[in-house]
């Protein structure tokens, strides 16, 4: 029971707190648009459930990552479809006039200059760069706020992994000489698949590489310095051409 809560801890709440920083670099949000955003957006954690999800803003907000705002939520307001009727029942009451809590909007939390900063660690961590494919498709999503070298380093330690998942698989689908056809038609098919993954994290490396080569600040540099120094040995050698036509024979 320990052991499967420590891997709970040290796998699942990097991922979720990675995910609910990186929602929230963009703008503040309510505890429902940041579900419905990891539902809709970042599909990886489509079954992340509110009793996950608070837990891990309030671990967040003690260390001091986010901040919550709170809002007046407008009297047209819907309620809430929460699933659940002693859910919507509250919600209901809660909007009679006269109710204390009528007035009170849902908590939006927004990040903090220290939720950033745990966020650019969780997202370069090699700690947490576990070969879980959630774990690397939230990290793709969020590659942007990545610096170009992180990038390639994401994308080039990833293709490494699948490498050597392809070789594993292919291992184990040689060592078994006695497969049906329908089993062995799986296995195939799972190898086909990383080797299209493999292709494909191929392109986007070559593609990280150029980008970086063509913004090189010093191919940037070497190219203005060659064009000013021609520019001065013209202009020398077109003083020199003067001094030669004004010297005296």
């Amino acid at each position: 029971m320990c052991w499967t809560l420590h891997r709970y801890i040290d796998t699942i709440c990097p991922v979720l707190e990675l995910a609910i920083l990186g929602l929230l670099e963009t703008h503040p949000l309510h505890g429902y648009e940041i579900r419905k955003r990891l539902r809709d957006e970042l599909g990886l954690l489509s079954n992340v459930s509110f009793g996950s999800l608070y837990p891990a803003l309030s671990r967040l907000e003690r260390q001091g990552a986010v901040e919550e705002l709170e809002t007046l939520e407008p009297t047209e307001s819907r309620i809430p479809m929460t699933g659940s009727l002693s859910g919507e029942r509250a919600a209901l009451r809660a909007r009679r006039p006269g109710s204390a809590r009528s007035r009170r909007g849902k908590k939006v939390y927004q990040i903090t200059d220290e939720g950033r900063r745990q966020f650019a660690a969780l997202l370069d961590s090699e700690r947490n760069a576990s070969p879980d494919d959630r774990s690397f498709g939230l990290r793709l999503a969020f590659a942007r706020y990545l610096p170009p070298q992180a990038r390639l380093r994401l994308l080039e330690r990833r293709r490494a992994q699948l490498a050597q998942r392809l070789s594993e698989a292919r291992a184990a689908a040689a060592a078994q000489s006695r497969l049906d056809v329908y089993t062995r038609s799986l296995m195939e098919h799972t190898t086909d698949s990383t080797e299209q993954d493999i292709s494909w994290l191929d392109r986007l490396i070559d593609a990280e590489r150029s980008r970086a080569v063509n913004s090189s600040p010093s191919r940037t540099s070497v190219t203005g310095n060659t064009a000013q120094d021609l520019k001065q040995q013209d202009r020398k050698q077109r003083e020199g051409l003067k001094q030669m036509e004004g010297d005296p024979l």
